[in-house]
Formats: structure tokens, C-alpha cells, sequence
């Protein structure tokens, strides 16, 4: 049987903790801010790009690895006799499934799979994944597997303001400033089909209200709950909403683990602080 180096990029969103967990080798996404280059997770810190916008009104551009940098991550395990799956952010919003291919082509034993997601949506994929190699899947079977459970992901966020959007030339000026007068919050979901997002629902209120409302929306009264897990992933936020969430979750759904998660560099960036979303799967 081959040994599987299970890997991903760091958009993913897992954090140290559950990387050692499921033996999770995490790629890094470029951050270019002020002309300087940095690498998602590594030596620059989503506070990082927050302060430099609130000092200088500067945000940063966000980039995939190139196909070059992708072969020689690969070169490395598979030199080393491993089968290699690698999982990307959606290819609806980056370039890095597309990038991760062309590298893939060099070699016999390196299969990517688009996750057609983002952040912890896709995150879940890979645990999914882990828990495959764990049972002695082939790394073919493993991805044939991750493919099909792809629509059963559900990601979505609730932004808290819709400045950092506007700031990086995602949402038009007028749409920020009527957004921040009115105090709605929208509603951001993830096509898990491609892993572009859109606006779904708008709320109105203060953010913990919102937060509540949104949490109930997500899970209440659904009988095809997969309850392995669910995630709460953010953007920096307090302990004390964080936990307004989790108290909700579980009056409504009984999940086996509640996962709480801070999004990186690349997520954040675009979203903000502040923001938070409800992951999970159907059945």
C-alpha cells in the first residue's frame, strides 16, 4: 500500500491544532501588501493586514503559488515515495487548482481536487480526506470519494461591515455606505459548485442578534445534519459572540464536535473582522 501525504492550501483555515490532528501539510497563498510579498500564515498575520489598512488605507492583493512552486512542493513527497492529494481553494475564486494542476501533470502519484469552496467549507473536505487515508483507501478511491461530497458542504459568513469588501474593489461604494447606514449585515454563501459566493439574505440589527438569527437559519429543523462536526470560523471576533454562537448551536443541533477556527490572511483580507460563518455537511 503507498503512503499518502494528505495536503492543502492554507485557505483551508484549520489551524495548528487540527493540522496535527489530521496530519495535514498546508501550502501557503501569497500576500502582497505595501510592494512587499508574504506568505498566508507564515510571517504575516491577518491583525497585520488590519492594522496596515487602518494606518494607511492600504489592502493587500492575494495570489496562488505558481506551477513552478507547486512542483517543487510535490517533487519533495512524491522523491520521498508518497502518493500526493492536494486540496485547493474553489477554483471559482482563485487560480490554485488550476496552478496545482498544471504541476500535477508532471508526476504519476499527485491527484488535486477543487474543492468548490473556501475557508472551512473546504476544510471539512479535508478532514474527510484524512479520515479516508486512515482507513487504507487508495489515494484514487480518496479522491473519487472528496469529489462526490462536495455538494454536501455548506459554507456561509455574516459580515459585520461591508468596508473591507469595498475597500478591495468587490462591492461597489454606494452598496457599503447604504449597508453601514441601514446596520444590515449581509449574508455571504458559498456555491459549493464552484465556490463563488453571493449575497443570500440581509439582516438588520445588532451583531449578536444577527449572529443568533443567522445560526438558527442555518441549522434549525434540519433532519440531514451530518453531526461529526460543525465549524465556527472567524475573522477575529470576541470570546463572548463566539460563544453566543457555539450556546446556539447546540440548542438547536447535536453535534459530536463544535470546531472554532480563525480565518487567515487570504479570507480575511477580503471579508474583514469581525465576520463569522457556520460550516458543515449534510448527509
Amino acid at each position: 500500500m503507498n503512503k499518502i501525504i494528505l495536503s492543502a492550501d492554507s485557505t483551508c483555515d484549520l489551524g495548528d491544532l487540527l493540522k496535527e490532528r489530521y496530519g495535514v501539510s498546508l501550502y501557503p497563498l501569497h500576500i502582497i501588501l505595501n510592494g512587499n510579498q508574504y506568505l498566508d500564515g507564515v510571517d504575516i498575520t491577518a491583525d497585520g493586514i488590519y492594522d496596515t489598512y487602518y494606518k494607511y488605507n492600504v489592502l493587500p492583493q492575494t495570489a496562488a503559488p505558481n506551477p513552478v512552486e507547486f512542483s517543487k512542493y510535490f517533487k519533495k513527497w512524491t522523491d520521498a515515495g508518497y502518493d500526493v492529494i492536494h486540496i485547493t481553494i474553489g477554483s471559482g475564486i482563485s487560480s490554485s487548482y488550476q496552478n496545482s494542476c498544471l504541476a500535477a501533470h508532471e508526476f504519476d502519484n499527485v491527484y488535486t481536487i477543487d474543492s468548490c469552496n473556501l475557508s472551512t467549507g473546504f476544510g471539512l473536505l479535508v478532514i474527510e480526506a484524512a479520515e479516508l487515508i486512515a482507513k487504507g483507501m487508495s489515494a484514487r478511491e480518496i479522491v473519487q470519494e472528496i469529489n462526490e461530497l462536495r455538494s454536501k458542504i455548506h459554507a456561509s459568513f455574516i459580515l459585520d461591515s461591508l468596508k473591507f469588501l469595498q475597500a478591495s474593489g468587490r462591492c461597489s461604494y454606494l452598496s457599503a455606505l447604504g449597508a453601514n447606514l441601514l446596520n444590515i449585515k449581509p449574508c455571504i454563501e458559498v456555491d459549493n459548485t464552484s465556490g463563488k459566493m453571493s449575497v443570500v439574505k440581509k439582516y438588520r440589527g445588532s451583531l449578536e442578534k444577527v449572529l443568533k438569527h443567522y445560526t438558527n437559519d442555518q441549522l434549525k429543523d434540519r433532519t440531514d445534519l451530518k453531526l461529526d462536526r460543525v465549524f465556527i470560523t472567524h475573522s477575529g471576533l470576541s470570546d463572548e459572540l463566539i460563544e453566543v454562537v457555539q450556546e446556539e448551536i447546540k440548542m438547536v443541533a447535536d453535534f459530536k464536535e463544535i470546531l472554532i477556527t480563525r480565518a487567515g490572511c487570504t479570507v480575511s483580507s477580503h471579508c474583514g473582522p469581525n465576520t463569522l460563518g457556520v460550516l458543515f455537511m449534510t448527509k
